[in-house]
């Protein structure tokens, strides 16, 4: 008997975390060229056609396929009332010994510094432990983007170290700082605790 899995929805108070649908295109479009210059030194060099319906077709189906596959859930942030907020990726998920997997995330500019992305972090994280199983939740990003870093710490990351040449960011092999999240963290504990 074949049965369908109801497409993942994480429902926090403010937002709905979802997959893309081909019927986000334009809003995606607008706040991704709206929020350009605020995302770019954040981010790594957009390809030629990025804001093409081609590659937005691509990227659903990837997201499709790879929540489907159990490989990676990107989903989108849609505010209650239906406004695209961001995106967030919960990635690179690997089984068995590491049970683990990475976050990467976006905000466009209107919606920076509210919350929205410390709640959504919130959701995916709880959903990566408690639904997933998972029991390490890694994020990276640069050592200057301290909004970025800022929210991770909030959202009970901790700072593991840094990556050299971790990823080309606009156009640039850059260093990262490392960031880690743990189901059952016992950082700065004894034993006797």
């Amino acid at each position: 008997m074949f049965v369908r899995r109801r497409p993942l929805r994480l429902d926090t108070e403010r937002m709905v975390l979802r997959l893309p649908t081909h019927a986000d295109f334009n809003a995606w479009v607008a706040l991704r060229v709206e929020s350009r210059a605020f995302l770019t030194p954040w981010e790594p060099v957009w390809a030629s056609d990025h804001l093409s319906r081609k590659s937005f077709t691509n990227r659903v189906y990837w997201a499709q396929r790879a929540s489907r596959n159990g490989t990676a859930l990107p989903l989108f942030i849609v505010r209650n009332d239906g406004v695209l907020l961001g995106a967030i990726t919960l990635d690179n998920i690997r089984r068995g010994p590491a049970q683990s997997g990475t976050i990467g995330y976006w905000i466009g500019v209107p919606f920076a510094r509210q919350g929205y992305m410390r709640e959504a972090i919130g959701a995916l994280v709880h959903h990566a432990f408690a639904g997933l199983d998972l029991s390490r939740i890694e994020a990276a990003c640069l050592p200057e983007n301290l909004a970025s870093r800022g929210v991770l710490e909030r959202s009970g990351f901790k700072y593991e170290g840094v990556a050299q040449s971790y990823l080309q960011i606009n156009g640039r092999w850059r260093n990262h700082v490392l960031y880690s999240n743990l189901r059952n963290d016992r950082r700065g504990r004894t034993e006797s605790r």
